[in-house]
């Protein structure tokens, strides 16, 4: 069963929009309880795993913005190019340019995440940290 693009373009738009507001809530709302999220020189991660990252993440920062450079369907998800902009809590600050494929399930939920950047960009984040579930 084919996902429509309509569905595919919502769900990323609450996606980023909640990682933004620093929602944890509803990013695991939007993942299948199976969703696999993998990065760039890192193993698979379970969805417990993952909204860990995505809460340190949320936690480090202060304000995080998305400036979307290009976005592109297919059949069942979307890949998207973006710049990530954070501000830290320990007063430094990202610009992390990441290419993003995810892919959407028939019911609307997000099932699989690949992403893709320089982890040493995310680097800045790291003084400071208040605690081991880093990013990277």
């Amino acid at each position: 069963m084919a996902v429509e693009s309509g569905v595919i373009t919502t769900v990323a738009d609450r996606l980023f929009d909640a990682i933004e507001k620093g929602d944890i809530a509803t990013v695991e709302q939007l993942w299948s309880n199976d969703v696999v999220v993998w990065k760039v020189a890192d193993r698979d991660r379970d969805k417990d795993r993952a909204l860990r990252v995505i809460g340190w993440f949320m936690d480090t920062t202060t304000a995080r913005r998305y400036e979307i450079l290009e976005r592109r369907l297919f059949d069942g998800g979307f890949v998207q190019q973006h710049v990530l902009h954070a501000d830290g809590r320990n007063g430094k600050t990202i610009a992390m340019r990441v290419c993003i494929v995810i892919k959407v399930n028939a019911v609307g939920l997000i099932d699989r995440i690949d992403e893709y950047f320089d982890p040493a960009e995310i680097s800045p984040l790291l003084d400071g940290s208040r605690t081991t579930e880093k990013a990277t």
